[in-house]
């Protein structure tokens, strides 16, 4: 009896650490995987909430400097949706950091309100966060 408790025993342990196993390999996969998502390289001109119409356009007024951006944005920013709005509106809070830190500023704030934290833009708002918080 004692060497079939005995036999017993050694398989539960084998079972278990078994699983024990299963479960690190899971949990590192997942790991990974959350990893490899974060390391994803945004690019603004791959979000959605751009009319095809106004590609050319904005491209011109960000080569143009903050002045440019600023009127294209009060003209067009209602056509815009999120997650491009809020991307195309820090390009204008980075290009406008030097000649109006406080407008700057007010616009983050105004970005960063109202982003949600699953949004692909969440990692460059926090990146700037340090500028104009």
């Amino acid at each position: 009896m004692t060497k079939l408790m005995t036999v017993f025993i050694i398989v539960l342990a084998i079972f278990l650490g078994y699983r024990i196993f299963v479960y690190w390999e899971k949990v590192e996969s997942e790991g990974d995987i959350r990893e490899q998502e974060a390391r994803k390289v945004v690019k603004g001109e791959q979000l959605p909430g751009l009319p095809w119409d106004l590609e050319e356009s904005l491209r011109i007024a960000t080569q143009r400097g903050d002045k440019a951006l600023g009127t294209w944005l009060a003209r067009n920013g209602a056509r815009i949706e999120d997650p491009r709005r809020a991307w195309i509106q820090l390009d204008y809070c980075e290009l406008l950091s030097r000649s109006g830190p406080n407008e700057a500023r007010a616009l983050f704030a105004e970005v960063w309100d109202r982003t949600p934290t699953n949004s692909p833009v969440v990692p460059r708002l926090r990146r700037l966060e340090g500028t104009f918080r």
